[in-house]
């Protein structure tokens, strides 16, 4: 069991706009918000206290009407990277928060210990950032681009280096393809040089913002976890997230 991170932070970014699913962050799943479920997930995972970065009142009131904590943003960011940076020179002007954990507004049922398993890849100090991966079982997530791989030399069994992410089927010929998972750890030096960046040739053509750090010459290191968690971006996503929150905490009939 890899040790924790000191001075970590987990920032959750947040905003009502959605093509697909508008105003998703409020939508109620059993008796909370879905950004309150997300907070729940992110605080079991035991990294201090989850803080919500969003530029939407109604966002922040929800999150401090069950206990959580929400910080105020603009509203013209470009990525939720760009809004959990303003966030924390907010909450930390000071600079003694070290590892900053991005954890998506739209992951209800999130496994805690995956944040964990993210956050536990800071324990080389060589490393940037931090995400997360699965192997993908089926072919037609192996042809999906719609499913960005990452491509990486594995380390042990559990952990890659990245060396590039794709929406490609890569690598070619035989063995595991990994499916990227979107949560991120990053060293704070990490996150300001990043954000700083202008937009990279590949992450242009890819549209994959974590290439920008890889084009930059910054590591990324995998941690290889057991399944995908939900990401709650339509209707369907919505009432699946429904089935499995509120279906699990009703009590078996005797």
């Amino acid at each position: 069991m890899r040790e924790m991170p000191a001075n970590a932070l987990v920032l959750i970014p947040a905003r009502m706009a959605s093509t697909r699913l508008p105003g998703k962050p409020l939508a109620m799943i059993g008796d909370k918000p879905m950004i309150v479920h997300v907070v729940d997930c992110a605080r079991r995972a035991g990294l201090g206290e989850p803080v919500v970065a969003t530029d939407a009142p109604e966002i922040a009131d929800a999150v401090h009407a069950h206990g959580g904590k929400a910080v105020m943003t603009r509203a013209d960011h470009p990525s939720g990277s760009d809004r959990i940076f303003e966030a924390l020179q907010t909450l930390d002007r000071d600079g003694d928060i070290e590892i900053i954990v991005n954890v998506q507004g739209d992951l209800p049922t999130l496994d805690p210990a995956i944040i964990r398993d993210a956050a536990a890849l800071m324990d080389d100090p060589d490393v940037d950032i931090a995400t997360l991966a699965t192997v993908i079982d089926n072919e037609t997530d192996r042809l999906d681009p719609n499913v960005p791989k990452v491509v990486g030399t594995p380390l042990d069994e559990r952990r890659l280096r990245a060396l590039y992410f794709s929406r490609a089927t890569a690598p070619y010929g035989e063995g595991p393809l990994y499916f990227h998972i979107g949560l991120y750890v990053y060293r704070r030096r990490a996150l300001k040089r990043f954000v700083g960046l202008p937009q990279s040739t590949l992450e242009k053509r890819e549209r994959l913002e974590q290439l920008r750090a890889l084009e930059a010459g910054m590591r990324i290191d995998v941690a290889i976890v057991d399944g995908v968690p939900l990401g709650v971006d339509t209707p369907a996503h919505l009432e699946e997230a429904r089935r499995q929150i509120v279906g699990a905490a009703r009590p078996t009939e005797s």
